[in-house]
């Protein structure tokens, strides 16, 4: 039955995508015919900048395996969204800059790196929320919330991780060629003319064995009034990416691991156990901990601090298509 769902929604995808990548390009040719009319404005008032680069993977155990794709993002500001031509979905699928700030306990600017949906579908394994806080009249990246979704069981957890260096217990199943031991060892520069973004893996008996990171440039502001251009097909071919490269890995006879909730309900609490476990064992500087929550309807905040615990929420994600 899942499998003949799974068929129906990947034709249905088809199907829409086609009909709106026609309909994009009739709307791309109105702004053509129009462009002499289009001002841009200075890019310091942006509330949208574009981004474009590569994401690579390197995996070394227990077979060498390594690749890269080109990859597309939007960096917005969350507390301009209303002056972005992004889809009405959009909105709902993420923090609000408020939830944000409050989760981190910062009182500055909130920026959100993150793939658009492109022509009714949307994948996206990982978006960064790049929190700021005011040093006078300066405003300097403090934290970081990452959102993380494995698009196939439609689940996402969210985590507040310190930009500069942080270690998390890995709290979610995102390929099933990788257990849920180990952490995930994350960094990310403050977004600007580049950016950078690096997660390994630090596993107990396999060591250091994978690292994926992503490097982008930002591009010419003149996308930003067309990101459905730009855009185009982004989420597909991140899709295409991710299935492909699990179907070599098969190929190479990587084990494969089914989602530990039908192996362990219990998961999700033992994540944050280790979570804890590994803040406590020194591993994260413990002047740097952030609070944890269990309900995926309240956000919490970094002044509501229990033991230390880091503020960790699991919700269901938006289906892919839309």
């Amino acid at each position: 039955m899942e499998a003949v769902y799974l068929v129906y929604s990947i034709m249905s995808t088809v199907v829409t995508s086609s009909l709106l990548s026609l309909l994009l390009a009739f709307h791309t040719l109105l702004r053509f015919l129009c462009r002499r009319s289009l001002s841009f404005p200075d890019d310091k008032q942006e509330p949208l900048l574009l981004y474009q680069g590569q994401v690579r993977h390197v995996r070394t155990r227990p077979v060498l395996h390594a690749f890269r794709y080109a990859v597309r993002y939007a960096l917005v500001d969350l507390d301009r969204t209303s002056d972005t031509p992004l889809p009405p979905s959009f909105s709902r699928s993420h923090l609000s800059a408020q939830e944000a700030r409050h989760v981190t306990g910062t009182n500055g600017p909130v920026f959100l790196l993150t793939i658009p949906p492109s022509v009714g579908y949307e994948q996206n394994p990982l978006s960064v929320y790049y929190c700021y806080d005011f040093e006078g009249s300066v405003a300097v990246l403090k934290k970081c919330i990452a959102e993380v979704t494995n698009t196939p069981w439609g689940e996402r957890v969210s985590f507040v991780f310190n930009p500069d260096s942080d270690s998390v217990a890995k709290p979610l199943h995102v390929s099933p060629f990788m257990d849920m031991l180990g952490n995930w060892r994350m960094r990310a520069s403050a977004p600007g003319e580049d950016l950078f973004l690096e997660i390994s893996i630090q596993h107990p008996v396999l060591g250091n064995y994978f690292t994926a990171t992503l490097e982008a440039n930002r591009v010419c502001s003149s996308w930003a009034y067309n990101p459905a251009l730009f855009f185009w097909l982004m989420p597909h071919k991140v899709a295409l990416w991710i299935y492909w490269q699990a179907l070599k890995l098969w190929w190479k006879n990587v084990a494969f691991l089914n989602h530990p909730k039908y192996q362990n309900p219990m998961y999700r609490e033992e994540a944050l156990i280790r979570d804890r476990k590994l803040q406590s064992s020194g591993a994260i500087d413990q002047k740097k901990r952030n609070c944890c929550n269990f309900d995926d309807n309240h956000l919490g905040d970094a002044s509501d601090r229990t033991g230390g615990d880091r503020w960790c929420v699991w919700r269901d994600a938006e289906w892919p298509w839309s």
